[in-house]
């Protein structure tokens, strides 16, 4: 149950990265809203994940700094300390690290005294948490969306609850255009399923002669994104050996959103573009092994398969390669089910 509040506000929200991050905390942007749509609320990100965030009805402006690019030139500090003073002159009422950073929490001092983060004893960085004037205590095993969902709603006195989020609208947002390119992809002959079979580390990637036994087994049409050169030639590999499979061209993140949006089932490893399908209600079977299953809420659409792997949550094993213990037969089973396929 959502409580509505008086104040109008302007209010800033820090969170820079990365791309499955942000799709897990942008979910917060309707229920501000819908609180009080006078608030205004600018998003600060880094210029690279921007396009997650465009088209949002909800956010006024998105707010982009470039702080990567300070790994290889640090030179541009001052560039980047002038650009983010500029944005403080919006003079917020509040600013909310949902990062809990030092980077972060450095971003949010710069564009404001009043600030509401995380406690010490709820992030990786404790020190970052000196900055804010408002601590708020929510431990960092919890569930992903429950944290986030408790910062917003102790940050701007507001209440959230479970049920809130499991009957929250689609909240990642694209162009009629971008529509219309995505489907331009989907022969609607049969169900169409998305595979997103890259991630950040090769202990997160499901096996791809795996996935060619899963296609062999879904009576429907398979498609495959691809990031980079790597998962293009694993598409590749699996599109040889499953001829219900397509490889799709190199497309951008709006026509990607817009893509996942438009299917029947999306099928991927624990990454950024496998969380689109949970951020706009599109059936999905999310693939954890050396990563907590906590990182996703569960729901009659949205199934988790976990590796029997032991996950510490503050100290990820990047060598823990368990999610190929993963049964490819559960994963059709689920599938079939989602898809109404008949088993």
């Amino acid at each position: 149950m959502i409580f509505k509040y008086n104040m109008s506000m302007k209010i800033a929200i820090v969170k820079l990265s990365a791309l499955g991050d942000i799709i897990h905390s942008a979910f917060v942007l309707q229920f501000i809203k819908q609180n009080n749509k006078d608030t205004r609320i600018d998003w600060i990100i880094e210029d690279t994940f921007a396009p997650v965030l465009e088209f949002n009805p909800h956010i006024d402006n998105i707010r982009k700094v470039n702080l990567k690019s300070l790994k290889n030139d640090f030179s541009k500090i001052t560039k980047e300390i002038k650009n983010i003073n500029s944005y403080a002159r919006s003079n917020y009422d509040l600013v909310v690290d949902m990062q809990g950073l030092m980077k972060s929490a450095i971003v949010s001092r710069l564009l404001s005294n009043n600030i509401a983060g995380f406690d010490k004893n709820s992030i990786r960085e404790k020190a970052s948490s000196f900055f804010y004037t408002k601590k708020i205590d929510i431990p960092y095993h919890e569930n992903t969306i429950d944290r986030y969902r408790v910062l917003i709603s102790q940050a701007l006195k507001i209440e959230i609850d479970k049920n809130d989020i499991l009957n929250k609208k689609p909240y990642l947002f694209y162009s009629e255009n971008d529509a219309k390119s995505a489907k331009k992809f989907l022969t609607g002959k049969r169900k169409n399923v998305v595979f997103i079979i890259g991630s950040t580390w090769s202990s997160r990637i499901y096996p791809k002669e795996k996935l060619i036994n899963i296609a062999n087994n879904l009576d429907a049409d398979i498609y495959i994104p691809f990031g980079n050169e790597s998962e293009k030639e694993d598409a590749s590999f699996i599109a040889k050996h499953a001829k219900n499979v397509t490889v799709l061209p190199k497309m951008n993140l709006n026509i990607l959103k817009a893509l996942i949006s438009s299917v029947n089932l999306v099928i991927g490893n624990d990454t950024g573009p496998t969380y689109i399908a949970w951020a706009n209600n599109i059936p999905s079977i999310t693939l954890f092994g050396p990563t907590p299953p906590t990182r996703i809420y569960e729901t009659d659409i949205n199934k988790v398969l976990k590796s029997p792997s032991t996950v510490n949550p503050y100290k990820l094993n990047k060598d823990d390669f368990s999610i190929s213990t993963i049964e490819e037969e559960e994963i059709v089973k689920i599938a079939k089910s989602l898809l109404k396929i008949k088993t």
